[in-house]
């Protein structure tokens, strides 16, 4: 019964029975939800590499390769590199394909539920995999087989996000998530590794062996999902509260008809009520026009929670992290006094996985509002330190070495930054901030505005660096840094701080102060309570729906 009346369910007025305690069985399986993250981040991690290597060159390009001396032949150094377009096409083409995959898994997973999605979008990588590991010289072929895999790791990247936020406690749900950027991180490490030990195979298992690596992580994401548990929060909406009991005394480990496991499923019931009411479900196109709705200056209006969705996303790619993680070693190549830029790459991924476990603590203990601000000032800074050593000491006519070291530490220090705060938070805050009735639509379509950017982003920079083209160099960096004072601008507006809060309680925060002061905000009462569905507590005094329609 999906939008409809749902059967009453008993819950308490008390703030400190919203959610049931949770035993290590339950954090556990967050733990393994986010593993996805790890599939997403290798599949990012090996591209970059791999138009570097000499025999993938020499197959696109027609160029011999000398692996003796270490040189083309026939051609100068500089010269032998994938052509601008050709990079262009090979790597915007993932994100492509997960763009239209994070909406149509969005959709999906109100239909069949959270972990068959997934399940679904492993087996359409795997598709994906198989076509470009069967490419030899076919540019189309590995173009499409690009394309499938990106349309199932747009099902996986909006859908685990999705899947982890509806089952993770609120006291380290920012962890939990943030476990999922992890993972992230980790994948492109171990692609960087990959890469870095087949580089110099004279064969096509110089880039299969990347590439065919892939199967291991979708077989055992996939094949795990069957074991975990559906979303509790999917079947309220379906209207199967017996199964939403069920599946929410798993995920907590806890007796099904303990108190906390009712209190705690009252309380999602009663919000989807109260936010069925006010964003009801009409029709399948209704269901897509309902996150456009509402008023700007509402805080928590359906438009207003998509506005901050995509836009945090959208800003994330600004911050042009992607750009050392895609273009990487070209990129290094270019400096001049880097002999191997393939080491260095690995460097820059290592430190992107070494720091990124310590938004861990920083998110629960400081918040999301702070992690974003301080950490886009932090990215503002070492870019345009990047850029201005680049043209000064670190120019390729200077041969610099020592300048050329300072650029890549604050590279590092730029990564830092990102791996600490915007690479995991804006993850946890677009899935905070929907509510049930639109939740799977707005993080589908948040994802998707996230690879809609990584698609752009890919597809303009190698035109912006190439030595083919616009040969910006360092000097992109420049364009980095104002971005992320373009972040920094939109984290402080719009971004509201929901650290500590259930999904339930984050929807009363949007709508009572507006993001500026959401940090002082605390929850008043239930929305058990606020329906009157309280077995032994006064119901509060506060608005009714009917009052609030």
């Amino acid at each position: 019964m999906p939008g409809g009346v749902l059967p009453a369910v008993e819950g308490t007025a008390n703030l400190d029975r919203v959610e049931a305690p949770v035993t290590l069985k339950a954090y556990m399986i967050c733990v393994f939800a986010a593993f996805g993250g790890f599939l997403f981040g290798y599949d990012i991690g090996w591209m970059g590499g791999v138009l570097a290597m000499p025999y993938f060159i020499t197959l696109y390009t027609g160029i011999p390769y000398d692996y003796e001396n270490g040189l083309p032949i026939g051609v100068d150094p500089k010269d032998f590199v994938i052509p601008s377009s050709t990079a262009s096409l090979f790597t915007s083409i993932l994100s492509c394909g997960t763009f239209f995959g994070a909406l149509i898994g969005g959709d999906i997973a109100d239909f069949i539920g959270r972990r068959p999605t997934i399940i679904s979008g492993c087996l359409v990588f795997c598709v994906g995999c198989v076509l470009q590991i069967s490419s030899t010289n076919q540019e189309v072929l590995f173009v499409f087989g690009r394309l499938i895999a990106g349309v199932g790791v747009g099902f996986i990247s909006a859908v685990v996000i999705l899947y982890m936020s509806e089952i993770a406690p609120k006291k380290v749900r920012g962890a939990i998530v943030s476990g999922y950027q992890f993972c992230i991180t980790i994948g492109i490490l171990l692609a960087n590794c990959v890469v870095y030990s087949t580089q110099g195979y004279n064969s096509p298992g110089s880039y299969r062996t990347p590439i065919g690596i892939q199967f291991v992580w979708a077989v055992v994401l996939g094949v795990g999902l069957f074991i975990l548990p559906e979303s509790p929060r999917f079947f309220v909406k379906k209207g199967r509260i017996e199964d939403a009991a069920k599946a929410l005394a798993h995920v907590r480990g806890q007796p099904q008809d303990s108190d906390y496991i009712k209190d705690e499923l009252a309380e999602i019931v009663a919000n989807y009520e109260i936010e069925s009411a006010l964003i009801p479900q009409t029709s399948y196109v209704g269901s897509w026009i309902a996150p456009f709705k509402g008023s700007l200056r509402k805080g928590d209006s359906p438009i207003r929670r998509t506005i901050l969705g995509t836009g945090l996303q959208m800003m994330q790619q600004f911050t042009g992290i992607n750009f050392v993680f895609y273009f990487g070693p070209p990129f290094f190549k270019q400096l001049g006094t880097i002999r191997d830029p393939f080491l260095i790459s690995l460097i820059t991924t290592l430190v992107n996985v070494l720091s990124t476990p310590a938004s861990f603590y920083a998110i629960e203990k400081f918040g999301r509002r702070a992690l974003l601000l301080g950490g886009g000032t932090g990215m503002v800074i070492s870019q345009f330190i990047v850029g201005a050593i680049g043209v000064t000491e670190g120019r390729v006519e200077e041969n610099n070495p020592q300048a050329v070291k300072a650029m890549i530490a604050f590279i590092c220090i730029n990564i830092a930054c990102f791996a600490t705060t915007w690479g995991p938070t804006a993850w946890v805050v677009v899935g905070e901030a929907f509510p049930l009735a639109i939740r799977s639509r707005g993080v589908g379509i948040s994802t998707a505005s996230n690879w809609f950017w990584n698609t752009i982003i890919a597809v303009i920079t190698p035109f912006l660096v190439g030595e083919d083209k616009a040969a910006l160099g360092p000097s992109v960096f420049f364009l980095w840094g104002s971005l992320a004072c373009l972040s920094v601008t939109f984290a402080y507006f719009l971004c509201p701080e929901l650290k500590g809060l259930s999904l339930e309680q984050a929807d009363m925060c949007m709508a009572e102060v507006p993001p500026r002061h959401s940090a002082k905000w605390k929850p008043s009462h239930t929305f058990a309570a606020e329906l009157n569905h309280v077995a032994d507590d006064k119901p509060h005094p506060s608005a009714t729906v009917e009052e609030k329609l």
